[in-house]
């Protein structure tokens, strides 16, 4: 018998009583979503350090690199860094030799913003 003398539960009479199995179920359904917006919400931090590190990698690309400019009606072709923001073209890079080729040629001038000619001179 409880302490309160009608015959019921004492947890009961405290107002605690076991969850039903609908109860718990949506309290697990409630979890569940809180765990599946933590876990989006980490894809998406990974999501844009990884666009961030790609793009690191390629300006590091970039910068190894060369690109030509093509000639236009009255002015020479232009020899670019890789990573010149005047010709921001990312892709046609060429290696080191393929930039001393181009440079010797005389309708090939040298950016006057990147000065890919002092970058060539150190390798």
């Amino acid at each position: 018998m409880s302490e309160l003398g009608d015959g019921s539960e004492v947890g009961e009479a405290r107002g605690h009583r076991e969850p039903t199995p609908l109860e718990k179920n949506r309290a697990l359904e409630e979890w569940l979503r809180w765990q599946l917006g933590q876990v989006q919400g980490r894809i998406r931090e990974l999501e844009v350090q990884e666009a961030e590190e790609r793009r690191r990698r390629q300006q590091a690309y970039a910068g190894l690199h060369w690109k030509i400019q093509p000639q236009r009606s009255n002015s020479a072709a232009l020899l670019h860094r890789g990573d010149c923001g005047t010709y921001p073209v990312q892709s046609g890079f060429i290696g080191r030799d393929d930039a001393l080729v181009a440079l010797s040629m005389p309708e090939v001038k040298p950016c006057p913003i990147c000065r890919p000619e002092t970058g060539l001179a150190q390798g």
